[in-house]
C-alpha cells in the first residue's frame, strides 16, 4: 500500500471544491453573457487562483512523489490568475492565449497524474476526461483566437461547467474509496497467491 492510497481519499473535498469553482465560473459566464472583458478576466483570474491553490493543497496533503504534477498544475493556475489580475487591460486575444496555454498545460498534467494514480483510485476516467477536455479546449481556443468576446464567454462557460462536473465525478470516486476502505486499508492489495 502506498502513502497516496492512505491520504488521497481523505482530501476528496479539494477536488469537489475545484469542481464547484469551475461550475460557478461557467454559470456566471452564461448568466451574464454581456459581461465586459474586464469582468471575464477577473472571473478567470479568480477561478485560476482558487483552482491553483486547491491543487497545491491536494499535492501537499497527498505527499506522493508522483503528485508533483498537481503541484505544478497549482503553480501554473496561480501564475495565470496573478497575470489576469496584474494586467487586467489585456486584449481579448492575449486573454485567449493565456487561457489556452493554461488549459493545455493543466490538461496534460491532469492526464499524466491520472494515469500515474490509477493504482490508487478506480475509474480514473473522470480525471482523464477532464484533462482531455482541457487539452481540447486549449487547442480550440488556439485555433480560433479571433472569436468574439461573447463567443469566448460562452466557450469558457461551457468548458467550465463540463470540467467542473468531471472533477465532481472524480471527487465522488475518491470519496467512495474512502467509504469502501476507511483509512485506505486494503486499497488495490494484490490477491493472495
Amino acid at each position: 500500500m502506498t502513502r497516496e492510497s492512505v491520504l488521497v481519499p481523505r482530501h476528496w473535498w479539494a477536488l469537489a471544491l475545484r469542481g464547484l469553482a469551475a461550475i460557478v465560473l461557467g454559470i456566471l459566464a452564461f448568466a451574464l453573457p454581456g459581461m465586459t472583458l474586464g469582468v471575464l478576466i477577473l472571473l478567470f483570474g479568480a477561478y485560476a487562483l482558487v483552482d491553483g491553490v486547491l491543487a497545491i493543497v491536494s499535492a501537499f496533503r497527498s505527499g506522493g512523489e508522483h503528485l508533483w504534477y498537481l503541484l505544478l498544475q497549482g503553480v501554473v493556475g496561480i501564475l495565470a490568475g496573478v497575470a489576469a489580475f496584474t494586467w487586467p487591460g489585456l486584449t481579448a486575444l492575449v486573454l485567449v492565449f493565456i487561457i489556452a496555454s493554461w488549459a493545455l498545460l493543466t490538461g496534460i498534467l491532469e492526464v499524466i497524474s491520472a494515469v500515474r494514480s490509477r493504482k490508487v483510485i478506480h475509474h480514473e476516467w473522470a480525471w482523464i476526461a477532464g484533462g482531455v477536455l482541457s487539452v481540447v479546449f486549449g487547442l480550440v481556443m488556439l485555433m480560433s483566437p479571433g472569436a468574439g468576446a461573447l463567443a469566448l464567454v460562452w466557450l469558457i462557460g461551457g468548458y467550465a461547467i463540463i470540467y467542473g462536473i468531471t472533477l465532481f465525478g472524480l471527487a465522488w470516486e475518491v470519496r467512495d474509496v474512502q467509504d469502501t476502505h476507511p483509512g485506505g486499508a486494503g486499497l488495490h492489495q494484490p490477491a493472495a497467491s
